[in-house]
């Protein structure tokens, strides 16, 4: 969700890092949820996306995400920090070999000298940019890494070779034709052999055949105009055939969609992909009988999740607030209860779980429970709204004491 800030709209702010490796000052796009901005919840960690081609991709994945994650208590996938990575040299960095055009012309010798840096890209990845963006933000150990064209090919380069960098990987409509071939030839070797246990890959594939053609009849076609999309079908069926890996893996084809417009509607898919075990879905009853069963299940969902995802995940403290002050609205008391327990167990350092459950002692005429935790809130810390609201339940009770500067 973007954040209003003097009159203009902001969904991140541009970082840098002087990289050894690449002998060069690199920008970076980075976006911080909003619920760690605003200070209303407690302090959290965050997934990461790596994001490259950032110039191009940044707005609609951050945009997505905060849809997916938060916007009308969407639970789809969690809130993640979006680290997008704007290009100096395209061809050099996203090229893990030297290679040239699809079709052979006079420019590939110069393709040839500027491109195959893939792989010492990769090494400022590792080595200097997550360690950076782990040591000033607020991260998790769950990191996806996303690709588009160029980009796809070395997320595919990254998984081959590079497996434990990230947690998923995001190909789109990837340009494994690039080098004759070269990687697809190198994953049709190596992939089987691999175990790739707790690692997720969605692979989008666009349509970028001519009319007359079909997925079925391009994998028999010869020519260099259909070679893009006949080395992505190719790496898709090497992949289906060997589910042996481990590798949680899904593909999926566009035909509606060009190799310009995929990107969009891939990150969409592969989000929920990756994220199946994280997506909640409340029913009827969830609101229904006034019983602990909607906490107990929301605890247990997210303990799931987190099996999946290799990292504690823990149910969303606004989810969880929100749904607690409804149930105090419809006076379901006991499910509200259970509620505002679990976000303070769950979030024990946040000012915000104790004051959300001070106004439900409040609801229930609880006064020196509610004045015990709003006393417990502002002791984490010290918000007008909190004060004014134990100075009135105070006021009907006994003087409120005197604090030491």
């Amino acid at each position: 969700m973007a954040q209003a800030q003097n009159n203009n709209i902001v969904i991140g702010h541009i970082d840098s890092i002087s990289s050894k490796i690449l002998n060069e000052k690199r920008k970076i796009w980075v976006h911080i949820p909003d619920s760690d901005q605003n200070g209303v919840y407690a302090k959290r960690r965050y997934p990461v996306v790596y994001l490259l081609d950032g110039t191009s991709h940044f707005s609609s994945v951050v945009g997505m995400i905060d849809q997916l994650s938060t916007v009308n208590g969407n639970t789809i996938c969690p809130e993640m920090i979006v680290v997008g990575i704007p290009n100096t040299n395209r061809q050099r960095d996203l090229t893990p070999t030297p290679g040239g055009g699809m079709i052979p012309s006079a420019a590939d010798s110069t393709r040839r000298k500027n491109s195959g840096g893939g792989e010492t890209f990769t090494a400022f990845i590792e080595h200097e940019l997550i360690p950076y963006i782990d040591s000033l933000y607020p991260t998790e150990p769950y990191r996806v890494f996303i690709g588009h064209s160029l980009g796809g090919l070395l997320v595919i380069n990254t998984l081959i070779h590079h497996s434990n960098l990230f947690n998923a990987y995001v190909a789109i409509d990837p340009s494994m034709w690039w080098a004759d071939q070269k990687l697809l030839n190198t994953a049709k070797q190596v992939i089987a052999s691999q175990q790739y246990g707790g690692k997720a890959l969605f692979l989008g594939i666009a349509n970028t055949m001519e009319s007359a053609m079909d997925t079925l009849r391009v994998q028999a076609d010869t020519s260099g105009a259909t070679r893009h999309i006949r080395s992505i079908l190719a790496l898709n069926r090497l992949l289906k055939i060997n589910r042996q890996t481990g590798l949680r893996y899904q593909g999926k084809y566009y035909d509606l969609e060009d190799h310009s417009s995929v990107p969009l509607i891939t990150a969409y898919d592969a989000l929920h992909f990756i994220f199946d075990a994280y997506t909640l879905k409340l029913t009827d009853q969830d609101y229904e009988e006034d019983n602990t069963q909607l906490a107990d299940k929301l605890t247990t969902h997210f303990t799931t999740a987190s099996r999946q995802l290799g990292y504690p995940v823990k149910p969303p403290e606004s989810l969880v607030n929100e749904l607690g002050q409804y149930m105090v609205s419809q006076k379901k008391f006991k499910k509200a209860e259970s509620l505002f327990k679990l976000n303070v167990a769950n979030y024990p350092a946040s000012f915000n779980a104790y004051d959300a459950y001070g106004d439900y002692f409040v609801a229930k005429k609880d006064t020196m429970s509610a004045i015990a935790n709003f006393q417990k809130s502002l002791s984490l810390k010290e918000t007008p709204a909190t004060r004014k609201k134990l100075r009135a339940l105070l006021g009907r009770t006994t003087p409120e004491p005197t604090r030491k500067n």
